[in-house]
């Protein structure tokens, strides 16, 4: 295990797929296999510091960032002049989720294909401080009859490395949507490359 932690000090991306207890974590290093991390160790050019039962805190070169299950970091040099990219890891029912942030506001997202444009209900979009009754209302068809819906645009939305800006979303109000849904409004923007239960993304423009 030693010589796993050395080899792969020299690596650049790092994705939490796991953790266990306080104890430790469980990390996919450069799209290898998956290894275990204790507290302390140092492992892709960063030190584990603490777990919780869904993310970590991670140092690197004395600066702390939180890595949410699923979520992806490309360290240290290699991070400039390559594509700004994130690894996502499916979940029990094969959906990728990730932990991104809306105009510098932490959001969890689903992946969703389907969706024509970044979706928000309404409750999400108030917390983060959108006015979305000043945008382009219109009427969709849900479970539960005719919801407003309102499209507005996003100041920044950023998933792992990719900081897309100035991306069109709905906000659905009231019409049943509890999961905010990264749609093709972001993804059109970005490379969709599936391995198995891993989704890498990269930006594209």
């Amino acid at each position: 295990m030693l010589g796993a932690f050395s080899l792969a000090a020299q690596a650049a991306d790092v994705t939490l797929i796991g953790v266990f207890g306080e104890r430790g974590a469980v990390v996919v290093v450069d799209a290898g296999s998956p290894q275990t991390v204790r507290i302390g160790q140092k492992i892709g050019g960063v030190t584990l510091v603490s777990v919780d039962k869904s993310s970590a805190v991670i140092d690197e070169g004395g600066r702390r960032r939180t890595l949410a299950l699923g979520q992806h970091l490309t360290t240290g040099a290699a991070a400039r002049g390559r594509a700004q990219q994130a690894t996502l890891t499916a979940d029990a029912r094969g959906q990728f989720m990730t932990q991104s942030t809306v105009n510098g506001t932490s959001m969890r997202f689903l992946v969703d294909t389907g969706a024509t444009m970044v979706s928000i209900p309404g409750l999400d979009a108030r917390r983060l401080g959108i006015d979305f009754a000043k945008g382009v209302k219109g009427f969709a068809q849900t479970a539960n009859g005719p919801a407003p819906v309102y499209q507005v645009k996003l100041d920044s939305v950023k998933v792992g490395e990719i900081e897309l800006l100035n991306v069109d979303a709905l906000v659905l109000d009231g019409g049943g949507l509890t999961q905010p849904l990264l749609g093709m409004s972001f993804l059109n923007r970005v490379e969709m490359l599936r391995n198995g239960d891993s989704m890498t993304l990269k930006r594209r423009f």
